[in-house]
């Protein structure tokens, strides 16, 4: 295990610039991974760390790369959506600064049993919480065709969604789609020059429908930054890096929504909302990792960091 958690974190040093990790602080990483972010947090400032995540072995492998900083970390199973209970419980009222890199991390798409990846063949799981809720597998073989096609279509844009749906009915009623292998090899079939070689694998946008849908990602991205939003103190730092439009879509939106001052309709003398903006955006177009960056780490290329200041 400890092998397949060997990955770089991307855009490091952006991700320090726009946080500013500072002495005395109290930061939150509320998707540890490999723990690579809140290691350079630690090392950059003499702070706290809360780090959490909800996959069991994640915590596991951060236990080990945040052992020199044991006395200043806490550890916790836990979505960040479910940050202010978790800092409740801790006695902590604010956070200085708050980061979250979305989606799969590289540990679970490099461990072949958790069945993220049809690079290789695996039990159809996708589960970033291994111990709870549906897996891809039960998606897949309980969901209705209308259900399928909406899932492929709203969270994987998938053209083809309908006609795959149809494929994967059709073939349960023989026998359950219970491998990584299985549901790959029909969406190949199922998709229109699903065999023409040198382009996109057809099951990609499928396979990540899939994981998004199970691990109900894009809810907790949602309700996750909106609630994280009120843990910062004023002056405090939120940082997300997204890696597909669809997180990336819902952060944009949601900063913008805070960082807006009055509402009212134009022809109103005199403001009636008494809305302040919450956050001033510090990113207004999203960075992007370097070309060197992206050269030595190729996951990075698609990666959108945004930030915010806590008014």
């Amino acid at each position: 295990m400890a092998v397949a958690f060997e990955h770089l974190s991307v855009m490091p040093a952006e991700v320090l610039h726009w946080l500013q990790p500072k002495d005395g602080g109290i930061y939150l990483d509320g998707t540890l991974g490999g723990a690579g972010h809140s290691r350079l947090i630690l090392e950059t400032a003499d702070c706290r760390l809360i780090g959490l995540d909800r996959d069991p072995a994640a915590l596991e492998k951060a236990a080990e790369v945040l052992a020199p900083y044991e006395d200043r970390v806490s550890l916790q199973h836990a979505t960040f959506d479910q940050a202010a209970e978790v800092l409740r419980q801790l006695e902590i009222e604010f956070l200085d600064g708050m980061l979250l890199d979305l989606g799969v991390s590289s540990h679970q798409l490099d461990t072949p049993e958790r069945g993220f990846s049809f690079r290789h063949d695996a039990p159809l799981d996708m589960r970033m919480n291994p111990q709870a809720g549906m897996t891809a597998a039960d998606v897949v073989n309980q969901a209705e065709e209308e259900e399928l096609a909406r899932i492929f279509f709203e969270y994987g844009e998938e053209r083809f969604s309908r006609r795959i749906a149809r494929r994967i009915v059709a073939r349960r009623e023989d026998a359950p789609l219970t491998r990584t292998g299985e549901l790959a090899q029909l969406v190949k079939q199922a998709v229109p020059g699903g065999n023409k070689p040198g382009r996109i694998h057809p099951a990609t946008r499928v396979f990540q429908a899939l994981r998004i849908h199970v691990n109900q990602e894009l809810d907790q991205v949602r309700n996750g930054v909106a609630a994280g939003i009120d843990l910062l103190r004023p002056g405090g730092r939120m940082v997300v890096i997204s890696f597909h439009s669809l997180e990336d879509r819902i952060v944009k939106q949601l900063f913008r929504d805070k960082s807006k001052g009055c509402i009212c309709p134009p022809k109103l003398p005199v403001c009636q909302c008494h809305q302040v903006p919450a956050v001033k955006v510090l990113t207004r177009k999203g960075v992007k990792a370097g070309a060197t960056e992206v050269e030595v780490n190729s996951r990075s290329r698609s990666a959108v960091l945004r930030a915010i200041e806590r008014c």
